[in-house]
């Protein structure tokens, strides 16, 4: 009888320290989006003057936000990123989701190992890379030119994409496609008819993903990409808002935070799906 109060206040110390730790967390990692947030509420005077808290806005303001919409630049920088993230997303996927079928149902003589070199492609680091696929862009010509991140962006996300599909189709039974074949079917059919239907949550976690990279990824726009024309919103922002020593910070962090909405709101609305696909494999039964 002595052993149960004893349980259940370790469990309330638990729970406690779950909640504290939740909270330093919460705390540690939105203390710059809100500082941010805050930063671009402000005039360029109230930023630079010493007086006063920086996380007080006494005169709020919505024009930086007002000049970066109305900023033709800004505007050519966000539909370049767009139409790269979606050209980028639909090549990847498809890339993605016939390697991923390929390596995990259509076994042959060294599939495991390519697997897993799939996935240490992925382990190496955008700034080895990027000097020999400066040469190979500069042959094709296409060097200033926003297209060549269609190139480019797969090459980082097809890798984790591919992992990713892989653990997904893996732990789909094996009866379905076995008696789809029995039945007649043809392995593209059963890709499409069957494997796609069901592996959903995880082609929609591998999206999200190669969204996320071909959005936020700032090295190799920074190295091919020069001209304000060409510019997508990573590398505009920074060329745009930053004049020699000169730092618009009100309006670097409005751009900031209207560049960073899209990923955030696609991970509110899809966060299930996206966890649901990452930890596909990891349990059976």
């Amino acid at each position: 009888m002595s052993s149960r109060p004893s349980l259940r206040s370790e469990r309330r110390w638990a729970l406690w320290g779950s909640y504290a730790a939740l909270a330093l967390f919460a705390v540690f990692f939105l203390t710059p989006p809100v500082y941010m947030l805050i930063t671009s509420l402000k005039t360029s005077a109230e930023i630079g003057g010493q007086a006063g808290s920086p996380w007080v806005v006494r005169h709020p303001t919505l024009q930086n936000y007002l000049d970066l919409i109305g900023n033709p630049h800004f505007r050519v920088f966000f539909f370049n990123s767009l139409k790269v993230t979606l050209c980028v997303v639909a090549v990847s996927m498809a890339i993605s989701v016939l390697a991923a079928f390929s390596l995990a149902r259509m076994k042959f003589w060294g599939s495991g190992v390519l697997a897993a070199g799939v996935f240490l492609t992925y382990l190496v680091p955008d700034s080895l890379l990027f000097i020999p696929l400066f040469q190979i862009i500069g042959k094709l010509g296409l060097t200033n030119n926003v297209w060549c991140l269609v190139l480019l962006f797969p090459t980082l996300a097809v890798p984790f994409c591919t992992w990713i599909m892989i653990g997904y189709f893996a732990s789909i039974p094996k009866e379905l496609d076995e008696a789809a074949l029995i039945d007649g079917a043809s392995w593209m059919q059963l890709l499409f008819r069957i494997f796609i239907p069901v592996a959903l949550p995880g082609i929609i976690a591998a999206t999200i993903f190669a969204f996320t990279i071909s959005w936020g990824t700032l090295l190799y726009p920074l190295a091919y990409l020069y001209s304000s024309d060409q510019m997508v919103l990573t590398v505009g922002i920074l060329t745009e808002l930053i004049r020699g020593d000169v730092f618009e910070w009100g309006r670097i962090m409005a751009g900031s935070l209207l560049a960073a909405m899209p990923p955030v709101l696609i991970y509110v609305f899809l966060m299930d799906y996206y966890i649901a696909g990452l930890t596909a494999g990891a349990t059976k039964g």
